[in-house]
């Protein structure tokens, strides 16, 4: 059963999918959610603490979708090679993004008028919270530089795992070219075609043309 505060981030969330942030009503939020509009405001302090937390869940959730894209098999029933788990990771983004306009909006920085302002750190003014989730959300959401950055860092963990050294600067230039090749993807959208293939492609290139050792 979710918590409260896991069902008021769901109310807030599906409120977006009707109207714009601010239009949203507190009050609406935690009928939606089946709880006092006091729970909401103990839970997040202000409309703006539900909003970072809000954006601090959604980019959370695409981390995790990422290490699961990372990690999953092809049903091939051997290793993924590097170059469909980057293909993995893209297709996650980009399909993603296309469906959570939050994610969208911390990759690119982009945040359109029917989305909270782009969360900033609670400042001077805004309501301490002793909820360690809340002081999480309240620091703000990583910027696109630092959530690529995370996501770059966490494929080439999972990628150098068991590989030797001088495998590792290939490794991170395929990460970064995977990064950056969904993001194209999602900056300007390409009708139906596939970014994973393009991933394999630049990576099966790239392995290609990297020098040998031993």
């Amino acid at each position: 059963m979710p918590t409260a505060r896991e069902s008021l981030l769901d109310a807030a969330f599906a409120a977006l999918t009707y109207r714009p942030w601010s239009g949203v009503r507190m009050v609406e939020v935690a009928a939606a959610a089946g709880v006092s509009r006091q729970t909401l405001y103990n839970e997040f302090g202000s409309k703006d603490g539900l909003a970072r937390a809000l954006v601090r869940r959604e980019a959370d959730a695409y981390l995790a979708g990422v290490e699961g894209a990372l990690g999953r098999p092809d049903g091939s029933g051997a290793e993924p090679d590097p170059g469909r788990r980057l293909a993995a990771v893209a297709d996650w983004t980009v399909r993603t993004a296309r469906t959570n306009p939050l994610v969208r909006a911390v990759l690119t920085g982009f945040w359109g008028e029917r989305l909270p302002t782009p969360p900033r750190a609670g400042g001077a003014g805004s309501p301490a919270s002793y909820l360690p989730a809340q002081c999480r959300a309240d620091a703000g959401p990583p910027t696109p530089v630092e959530l690529l950055a995370q996501v770059r860092d966490r494929a080439l963990a999972v990628l150098e795992a068991g590989r030797p050294k001088e495998e590792a600067e290939e490794l991170a230039r395929e990460c970064e070219v995977a990064v950056r090749l969904a993001l194209s993807y999602v900056v300007v959208p390409a009708g139906a075609e596939d970014p994973s293939r393009l991933v394999r492609g630049c990576c099966a290139a790239g392995a290609a043309a990297a020098p040998r050792t031993g």
